[in-house]
Order: C-alpha cells, then structure tokens, then sequence
C-alpha cells in the first residue's frame, strides 16, 4: 500500500525530512492525544474519544496518500484529481502548529457554513465531506461521504481539539512501517473501547477466534470474501493479512487490493472504525457497504452478486423490523437476527464453477431452535454441505454475552452427507474464559492438527445428516464421548432433568405434608 519515503509533505506544502518513528513514538502520540480528550467535557469515555481520535487520524490518513499520489502523478506526467478540495485538506487547515483554533475551529468543523481557514465564506467540513460525490460512484469521494454522513465531532473545546490535531500530525501515513505499527496499536484501542461498552461488544469477536475461522477457510487470491455483518472490520482485517502472504507477483497485490474483499455494516460508528481498521492494515480503498445488508430481497440475489468465501460474526438476539422481514420467504421469516443472516449467507455462498464456502458463528439457540429454525436447518443440510461444528466453552464472548456459541462451517458441495462436530475444551482447571484470561490461539492447536486428519475421540464425533433430520433439525447433541456435562447437555434434556428433579422434590415435601398430619403437626 504505502511505500516508505525519505520525504514526505509537511503542512505548507515543502518537502521535509521524515523523521523515522518507532513504535514508543507512536504509541505516545495516541497516549496523549487520549490524555487530552479526557480533558473535554464533551466526551464521556472511550466510546466518545477512540471515534473522533479516529476521523482526526481518518483525514490526516487520506491526505499523505492524497500528497503521495500527487507527486507520483507530476514525475509521471499525469493528471492528478484530489479527492478533497482546498480549502478542505489536511494541510489547509490542520498541518500547522497555530491554524485555526478554539470556537473558529469548532465552527469550521461542526457547522454547515463558516468562515473557511483562506478567509472566504462557505461549507463547513464536515458539510463538505458529507457532500462529497464520485465522478462515476464508487471511489473514494463516496467512501468519505459515507463515513463522515454518520460521525459527529464530539469535541466541544476548540484549543484541546487543536492540541489532538497537533499531536495526530506527528504521524506520517507515508511510512508502511509507521501504518503497519498503528495498526496494532489501533486493534488495542478498538478491544479498549469494546471493553469500555457492553453495547459495543456486538462488533467484536475475540482474535483467537477469528483468526482460527479464517485460517481453516484459507481463502485464496483470486475469490472474493465477504461479512455482511463486519462490524470494526476484525474478520476482513484477518483475511486481508491472510491473503496479502499469498501476493508473489505484481498483479497479485493489485487483484487484492480490487474487489476482493467486501463488507457491509449498518451502523455508523463500526462503519467509520472497519474503514481506518482496514485502511491501516494496508486495504487502499476498503469496499464496505453503508447499510442493513438483510435489506435486499433474497429472491433478487443473482450469480453476480455471489462470493466464494464467507466469514462473519452476525449480530443476534437482536429483532428486525417488518420491512426487513418481507425480504424472506413467508415460512423463514423470524425475528431472530442471526437465522435471517444465516439465509442471507446461505443465498450470497457462490454455487460454480467452484462453490463457495462459509464459516459463522452462531448462538446455542440456532441449533437446538425449533419450527422457522429447524425449516432453514433443514434447507442447510439438504442444500449444503455443513462438514463441521464446533462447538466453543463457556465464556469464550465474556463479558459480552454469556450466551454458549458454535462455529459453523459449510460449503455448496452438499447435501451433508455426515456432521462433524468438534467440542473445544476448557484449559485444565479453568471453568470458564473471562475478560482478563481470554482464549488464545494457541489453544486451537489440537483442532487444526485434528482438521485435516479427522478421527474420533475424546473432542471430535460424527452424526449422519439423515439422523439429524429425522429428529426435526436439532443440532444441540452433546459429546457422546465424554461424561454428562450440565452446561454442554441439550436444552430439552436440560429441562427434562429439571422437571424430573422437581417432580422427586414435590413427591418427597408430600410425604413429610402426610407425615405431619397423620402426628397431628400442625
């Protein structure tokens, strides 16, 4: 993506020399730049500061690529197009040390006009970006637009959001070494803010997790990836690391960078924080769909809009309206978020010439889950070829949700013939994973070397497709190799227990009632 430099731009436009940075240096311009947002009695937390710290980053970001473009199209000869105009770029109004400040800052940013930095009269900032247009859409005016359409400056202290400005403009986007830095320190700062919110655990998936699906997937240059549900970008992030290792020739890295990997994502904040995820990770122009992507009619899903690989976290247990539910066939419409996603992946999966592939995970609910669940159930397992589910410990998304979850992975070859299902342990002596003892990668080592060699045994057990079918889709089935486990048995036997232990309990009060009549206790 970025290529390192001697030079870069600094905020008048004159080459200087840039200094080399290390990731101490960087790691204390962010350190501080969130020591001053905390200053502002505009923002209430990471939730607030990690947002605005990224759109300062976000423009500071598209302006050095903008410069490196430009001095690349003068020593070619070509014409150069910038996406954003003067008076509205970086260096015009947030390069030097003393520009604009305190209200006049402010007001240039938040308001729909203002009196500009050159002194002239007209849009504000971020009116501007929100404007911006594509000559023939798809590029990246209409990328900031869509960004800076759902953020809001937060920000109410003119003079403490210069100070971040300052501190953001020691950063050089010109320097592959300082993105790929920035990028682990930006994934840091997304876990932070993840943590900071319960609200904001629906757009994450622990690491281990994600990379463990991507890695079995293995997509290949060449295919197209695609979340429909990306939130910050985690499994994108992954896959794009994940590829790049394959890119041997020229012609690779630009197939990468070209409409390989797709995302989509309806709210506005994960919208904003997926593309500087993915921007700093090296994706030039990250191709991610503004918007509820369960708002197209499955039946109006064609071969050109199919992909070969599928990976995704989608949301559950959330409700859609009622519009969003007409896009499903009348005997599949739920409200339960993750199987309208599941039909909606099922739909996007490629059918040839090779047929694409799927890994999702998904709540406990999906599995054992009856009448609309086990109809779309049924249609995976006629339809697809659903080869694996495993099937994750307690605590794996604490203390996001303590809902159990699985991993689902199928593909377009089917009909399922046989249903792998692989039970991943606990460490030894541990109950459950927890926010500050994560799973680990590490721990998925015996699944992958299980993976390619498939047998039997203590974690791994295989069932028919036919036998699940004949007993209404339920794919809640425990371990038939280990010993009774409560939190692992399936939610009707869990019930049955339930009741017959409550039955011997009144069975047992009973007696003592008669007992003590008979003795004249009252």
């Amino acid at each position: 993506m970025a290529k390192n430099k001697a030079k870069t731009t600094n905020g008048n436009g004159a080459n200087g020399s840039a200094a080399a940075t290390t990731a101490q240096r960087l790691g204390t311009i962010l350190k501080s730049s969130r020591d001053i947002m905390r200053k502002d009695k505009g923002l209430s937390g990471d939730v607030d500061r990690i947002p605005v710290l990224t759109w300062i980053m976000f423009l500071k970001f598209l302006d050095d690529m903008e410069s490196m473009r430009e001095e690349e199209a003068k020593l070619s000869g070509k014409k150069f197009k910038p996406a954003i105009e003067p008076p509205y770029r970086w260096r015009d109004w947030a390069a030097k040390d003393d520009g604009i400040t305190g209200d006049e800052l402010i007001a240039f940013i938040n308001q729909e006009e203002c009196r500009r930095p050159d002194g002239s009269k007209g849009a504000g900032l971020f009116a501007y970006l929100r404007a911006l247009r594509g000559a023939e859409g798809g590029d990246r005016r209409d990328v900031i637009a869509t960004v800076f359409k759902g953020t809001v400056n937060r920000m109410i202290n003119g003079y403490l959001l210069r100070d971040v400005i300052n501190k953001v403009n020691g950063i050089h986007f010109t320097s592959s070494d300082e993105i790929h830095t920035l990028g682990t320190f930006y994934e840091s700062m997304l876990k932070e803010m993840r943590d900071a919110a319960g609200d904001s655990g629906e757009f994450y998936t622990p690491r281990a997790v994600v990379r463990l699906m991507v890695d079995v997937v293995d997509p290949k240059i060449g295919e197209t990836v695609l979340d429909p549900a990306c939130g910050t970008g985690g499994f994108l992030v992954e896959t794009y690391s994940h590829m790049e290792k394959q890119c041997k020739t020229v012609q690779q890295r630009r197939k990468l960078q070209e409409g390989t990997i797709l995302g989509g994502e309806a709210k506005p904040l994960p919208y904003l924080l997926a593309q500087m995820n993915l921007l700093l990770h090296g994706l030039e122009t990250p191709r991610i769909e503004p918007g509820n992507s369960l708002a197209v009619a499955l039946r109006e899903i064609g071969d050109k809009d199919r992909v070969d690989v599928i990976l995704t976290n989608p949301p559950f247990g959330g409700e859609e309206e009622r519009g969003i539910l007409s896009n499903f066939p009348e005997d599949k419409q739920t409200a339960e978020t993750a199987l309208l996603f599941l039909q909606l992946i099922m739909r996007k999966l490629r059918r040839a010439p090779k047929p694409g592939r799927a890994a999702v995970v998904v709540p406990n609910g999906v599995l054992f889950g009856d009448g609309i669940a086990a109809r779309i159930k049924e249609e995976l397992l006629r339809e697809f070829n659903l080869h694996t589910v495993v099937r994750l410990p307690n605590g794996v998304f604490e203390p996001y949700t303590p809902i159990p979850t699985n991993l689902l992975f199928f593909d377009r070859t089917g009909p399922t013939g046989d249903i792998w299902f692989y039970e991943h342990p606990l460490p030894e002596g541990r109950k459950k994973y927890t926010k500050t003892a994560p799973i680990q990668f590490e721990e998925f080592t015996p699944l992958k070397d299980w993976w390619s060699k498939r047998v039997e045994g203590p974690q791994a057990w295989r069932v028919s497709a036919e036998g699940v079918l004949a007993k209404g889709s339920n794919l809640d089935l425990a371990n038939p190799n280990a010993a009774d486990d409560l939190e692992r048995l399936p939610a009707a036997e869990l019930v049955q227990r339930a009741l017959s232990a409550e039955r011997a309990l009144i069975a047992i009060l009973e007696d003592v009632q008669k007992q003590l009549a008979a003795e004249g206790v009252r």
